[in-house]
């Protein structure tokens, strides 16, 4: 019974870290979103993403050993035998990966819709695997099978492998990707925002970051902006310096301050480049050029004025902005300031995408050109009244159905932040019109979809693989009854052998054997029986009347 609960155990742990290590390496794509979201919640910034991901993948490969050992004596016939420091670390992993599960349920439960989001990826090809691994299990449970006596085990083992298997042949009916489809149904690639710039290029929100983008040849850009105690509109993400400035070096007792509450000419002061290359938060510092090196060490805080100069000709722009205290001395005029640099740099009021609500009203009658865009996902109806025509959301707040109602509705989405070609090319097959994006010198490179598969030849794939693992399991299951069918016909022979009567079979022979070969046959048979316990003395009689 205890090896059976600790079979139960590993088997349990198998699955958690399996799930836990599939949901780390999907959410790569969110790296940097989840290093910024502990650095809010510590007061530090540290990459904690490969140290979590390298300790998943350690425990994954631990528990797997584990279970395929444990299945290696099963196939056997011998029980586990688990060491308790195998038990110890056992139990420590599963609770380990419990409590991290937890702890990401809890503050950051948005980020488990990349789990499904990545199936409508992956769940074609995890289906195959699984079918592998199953296909290739039916020997040992063939082999169990076979050595287990009593046919209500037998049938309780067999009913639980075959609700499996079945389950993962019809699993393809709930599998839903917009990349089965028809390659001529596919849309235009979607059109790509750098995300503050180029970040991977250079250090987000900086005039160098914004130059990258535009020598990319991106359809627009994305920017946040503060406005200075001062009045000057500048480019900050965070609420304070710290992250992406040395504010602690420069102005040690203020470093806490909201970032707009400093005059212009102490953000001058500041260099807005050197934590890109000290915390290098996407893994690329080490990938710039010398002259690119140099130019990001030196970088400054930006001014909306200097990077609305280098985006203004060929460039969309879409803007976030911070809300200032209650005490700044802007606070109810900040939009108004930040409206006039707009105009008065000369961009497109076309490629300008308006995303604040505050003063939507004045901002129409000022600059009727901007294209109304909403932050919220609300249904068309409520869009039209507002007049919004393009919305920008997180990619986990949008469904492909909802995609289609926006478009049917004449409403553009744009959705941020995607990194990764394979959430890249779900979003393209989906028919989304643009996207945000932190690595926009690598989705630009991307000719086509990462796979895209039409429904007849998947269902085609589907069939077969089903109509293979079948196969294979049913003769796997026959050759493993073989021996217990050839066993069971010696058992059937022998039994008939021993209730004939030895003296019609000596009758029988003497007709046509010689009087030697019939003593040396009733030599065998008697001693046979004697072997098999017979020993009584009716049974012997035979014996002491022909002088044995």
């Amino acid at each position: 019974q205890w090896e059976r609960l600790w079979f139960l155990i590993l088997t349990s742990s198998f699955f958690l870290t399996l799930v836990w290590f599939y949901f780390w390496w999907e959410v790569h794509n969110d790296y940097n979103e989840i290093n910024w979201f502990l650095y809010n919640r510590m007061g530090y910034w540290s990459d904690w993403s490969i140290p979590i991901l390298v300790t998943t993948a350690a425990g994954f490969t631990y528990i797997t050993m584990l279970l395929i050992l444990a299945l290696c004596h099963i196939a056997v016939g011998q029980q586990m035998n688990l060491h308790w420091l195998h038990k110890i670390g056992l139990v420590t992993t599963l609770i380990t990966t419990v409590v991290t599960m937890s702890s990401i349920a809890q503050l950051w439960d948005d980020e488990w819709e990349m789990v499904f989001i990545s199936l409508q990826a992956t769940a074609p090809f995890l289906h195959i695997g699984a079918l592998a691994a199953v296909t290739a299990l039916s020997w040992l449970v063939a082999g169990q099978f076979a050595r287990t006596e009593k046919a209500t085990s037998q049938m309780l083992m067999f009913s639980a492998y075959l609700a499996v298997v079945v389950a993962l042949y019809l699993v393809p009916l709930a599998i839903s990707s917009p990349c089965i489809m028809e390659k001529k149904a596919l849309g235009p690639k979607p059109a790509i925002l750098g995300h503050r710039g180029a970040p991977m290029l250079a250090p987000e929100n900086t005039l160098m970051s914004f130059q990258k983008a535009v020598e990319q040849k991106l359809y627009g850009v994305q920017a946040d902006v503060v406005l200075s105690y001062d009045g000057v509109p500048f480019l900050m993400h965070d609420k304070t310096l710290r992250r992406t400035t040395n504010v602690e070096e420069v102005f040690p007792e203020r470093a806490y301050e909201h970032s707009s509450m400093f005059n212009w000419t102490d953000l001058e002061k500041l260099n807005a480049g050197e934590w890109f290359l000290q915390n290098d938060p996407f893994w690329t510092a080490g990938s710039l050029s010398r002259a690119d090196y140099l130019e990001a060490a030196n970088q400054s805080v930006c001014k909306l004025e200097d990077m609305l100069e280098v985006i203004k000709d060929n460039t969309s722009l879409i803007l976030n902005f911070q809300d200032l205290p209650a005490t700044h001395p802007y606070y109810s005029t900040y939009i108004n300031i930040t409206l006039e640099t707009i105009l008065a740099s000369g961009i497109r009021q076309q490629a300008v995408m308006w995303l604040p609500d505050t003063e939507r009203q004045l901002v129409r009658q000022l600059a009727p050109g901007f294209q109304q865009t909403s932050g919220l996902k609300l249904d068309t109806e409520r869009l039209r009244e507002k007049g919004i025509v393009r919305l920008n959301l997180r990619y986990t707040k949008v469904t492909n159905e909802d995609v289609r109602d926006y478009a049917v509705a004449n409403l553009s989405v744009n959705l941020y932040t995607v990194n990764e070609p394979w959430l890249f090319s779900i979003l393209w097959c989906a028919g989304v019109p643009s996207v945000t994006s932190d690595s926009s010198h690598v989705l630009r490179k991307v000719p086509f979809p990462i796979w895209l598969m039409p429904p007849d030849e998947y269902h085609l794939i589907w069939i077969t693989s089903d109509l293979i693992s079948f196969l294979v399991i049913v003769g796997v299951f026959i050759f493993q009854k073989v021996p217990e069918i050839l066993l069971l016909s010696c058992r059937w022979r022998l039994g008939s052998i021993r209730t004939y009567n030895p003296e019609q079979i000596m009758l029988s022979a003497a007709v046509r054997r010689s009087s030697q070969d019939v003593k040396i046959m009733k030599e065998k048979l008697i001693f046979s029986e004697i072997n098999n316990g017979v020993e009584t003395p009716d049974e012997l009689s035979f014996c002491s009347e022909n002088g044995y």
